[in-house]
């Protein structure tokens, strides 16, 4: 468990880095002008920071569902090398999907230098361009449903078998147990769905320009900096 909390401490570093730093020097000088090729590197970072913290926490509730169901058998399954194997995994599968995303929009010749948003992302970017991106919408949509959908799906499955053998077994130790290991796991999970959700609906209304910045640095800025007061506590 330590060496997950560890994978997500360093993704949370991670995200508040691309963008925090940034952020605050903008805020002192009257233009804020960066290259395409800085953008697209915030872009790439930003996008690998919301794809591995959703890995990292399926990676947890798989965890836990060993830790509560499979007590006994828990050192067997989930050994160093088992975890060290499911980070990796989890990384991997993150940089390469984001690598493809942005790598779609990086091919696109620009007919605008105008980004409005508080950071840049894939979005941001191939709206620059004049040509058909219909590709990059589609892969977008794909990734988002791919990601979101394993993502909930594997927290649904697990926490629901936790449900079942919490109510089969009937045993108070037990439910405490799964009541301390699980209630921050899924607060952390919930309020990285719902920043993450609301960024990625405020980017279809335009008429919400503001609304839409608070609700990207919201994304970064909250989960990473609530995860360790809630693990911690």
């Amino acid at each position: 468990m330590y060496l997950l909390f560890c994978n997500l401490s360093v993704n949370d570093i991670f995200g508040n880095t691309v963008l925090l730093p940034r952020l605050l020097a903008d805020m002192f000088v009257p233009k804020k002008l960066t290259t395409y090729a800085q953008c697209a590197t915030q872009a790439f970072c930003s996008h690998t920071f919301g794809s591995a913290s959703h890995m990292i926490l399926i990676i947890m509730a798989f965890d836990r569902y060993v830790a509560i169901c499979n007590p006994l058998r828990y050192t067997a399954i989930m050994t160093t090398k088992t975890i060290v194997m499911l980070s990796l995994s989890a990384w991997g599968f993150s940089l390469i999907l984001v690598a493809i995303l942005l790598g779609l929009t990086i091919r696109l010749s620009r007919c605008r230098s105008t980004i409005l948003n508080a950071y840049c992302d894939n979005a941001s970017l191939f709206k620059l361009s004049c040509e058909d991106v219909s590709i990059n919408n589609l892969y977008g949509l794909v990734f988002t449903a791919v990601l979101f959908g394993s993502s909930i799906g594997s927290i649904l499955v697990t926490y629901f078998r936790i449900a079942i053998i919490c109510w089969t077994k009937k045993s108070k130790d037990l439910n405490n147990r799964a009541l301390q290991t699980c209630a921050s796991h899924l607060l952390v999970y919930m309020i990285m769905l719902w920043t993450g959700f609301l960024t990625i609906i405020l980017h279809r209304f335009p008429d919400y320009p503001y609304l839409r910045k608070l609700a990207y640095l919201l994304f970064h800025v909250v989960p990473a900096n609530l995860n360790p007061i809630i693990y911690g506590m």
